[in-house]
């Protein structure tokens, strides 16, 4: 049995030493280099699906509202490939706002006056939960000097899977025998499916919203893309930049452009941007003197998300978002995954989401009916593409509220 200690442990913000990089694209804030994160260390050991077994784990979270006295009100919020647990509070190194302020909230429709709401960092991150920029103690190189403690590329391969076991070790931890609600979108999506798949008797309401029950061979080759342009940083040394004070910025900051591309649609690109040049800069007669508006956009994405990200991390959670297959554990029917299931289910998706179509979002619901379970589909129409389900969505909104608030009448809160 893992033994739990809570801690507020320090955690390196990724994005030491890329100010060179940064400095090309745009000025930058003062990011702290230093944050500060909630978290539970559960020893004994964790076992991953590859076989390697980690001396312990770390899981770094947030929450918002109060647990009622019955400890039946928790919903896991679970965030997609580059959030983080600070899903509805301004972020201690970007000072941003949270991520889903929009959603989660007092009077939103995750109304944290109703619900208590928990997001923790999944393993494999760089927010404060294990990964491979955490310290490692065992191993080659334990004994090597504190600053070169990292895992680095000898992090072993995670699973969606993982993510969601040590997410229900700090479930456990906080003393809820059961959840509400779990909602997430993309990745986010991902582990909410395996939540209700794994523990089904722990969910009483699921929400995947924009995901898939598989990762596509589309969507691994732009992440092979992102990851080869990792890879190709003459900073990259081999995934032990930190040993140099350096990261990868210039590979991680150009996969995140090539990723952020499919988070939207060509009406958003076209919309927002169009073919607008910016300003000419006084006296650049070079071909790359102008530059177009999207193409700024898309330099501003990739040098802010350096700030914060580690390229360990981006690698690891690609691979696990890669590696995910639903139905491929219950011999390739997904309706098996859910078979006997009393969870009820809101599937969302939008119709100009090309990254994870309306067709997939089908397919699981699909499955679910095969599997007699209690489900609900929507397509809402937008024009912002994948990342819709982040931005302002009054149909999406409208449409999260009234299932979880039908979902607390049927349990009775």
């Amino acid at each position: 049995m893992a033994r739990a200690h809570v801690t507020f442990a320090d955690s390196d913000v990724a994005g030491r030493g890329h100010a060179a990089y940064a400095a090309e694209i745009m000025d930058h804030p003062d990011i702290p280099s230093r944050d500060t994160h909630q978290s539970a260390t559960f020893d004994g050991g964790f076992m991953l699906e590859c076989g390697v077994a980690l001396p312990s784990v770390t899981v770094a979270y947030s929450t918002y509202g109060a647990l009622n006295a019955a400890r039946s009100n928790a919903v896991l919020v679970c965030h997609a490939l580059t959030g983080d647990q600070y899903v509805a509070e301004r972020h201690p190194g970007t000072g941003k706002p949270g991520w889903w302020s929009q959603v989660v909230g007092p009077g939103r429709p995750v109304d944290t006056d109703r619900f208590f709401v928990i997001c923790a960092n999944v393993l494999g991150g760089c927010m404060g939960s294990t990964g491979p920029s955490s310290p490692r103690t065992d191993g080659p190189g334990a004994s090597a000097p504190l600053d070169t403690l990292q895992w680095g590329t000898d992090f072993p391969p995670v699973t969606i899977r993982d993510m969601v076991r040590a997410q229900r070790l700090l479930i456990g931890h906080l003393g809820i025998s059961r959840l509400f609600a779990a909602l997430g979108g993309s990745m986010g999506g991902m582990q909410v499916l395996e939540w209700a798949a794994t523990f089904p008797d722990m969910v009483f309401a699921a929400v995947p919203v924009a995901t898939a029950s598989f990762h596509s061979a589309q969507n691994i080759a732009f992440h092979e893309v992102g990851r080869q342009a990792i890879f190709a940083d003459p900073d990259w040394a081999g995934g032990e930049y930190w040993r140099h004070d350096k990261i990868p910025a210039r590979g991680l900051a150009v996969a995140r452009m090539a990723a952020h591309i499919t988070y939207l649609s060509e009406q958003a690109l076209t919309r927002k941007f169009g073919r607008r040049l910016q300003t000419p800069v006084a006296g650049v007669t070079s071909m790359f003197g102008d530059m177009f508006e999207v193409e700024s956009y898309l330099r501003h994405q990739g040098s802010a998300f350096v700030d914060r990200f580690d390229a360990n991390s981006y690698l690891t959670i690609t691979r696990a978002m890669d590696y995910f297959d639903l139905a491929a554990d219950h011999d390739g029917d997904l309706a098996q995954a859910f078979r006997g299931t009393a969870t009820r289910f809101c599937i969302a998706s939008f119709d100009s989401d090309w990254l994870f179509p309306t067709a997939q979002s089908r397919a699981i619901a699909r499955a679910l009916n095969r599997a007699g379970a209690n489900v609900s589909f929507v397509e809402i129409a937008s024009d912002k593409g994948h990342d819709a389900f982040l931005l302002d969505e009054p149909d999406f909104h409208r449409t999260l509220s009234g299932f979880l608030s039908g979902c607390a009448e049927h349990a009775g809160l």
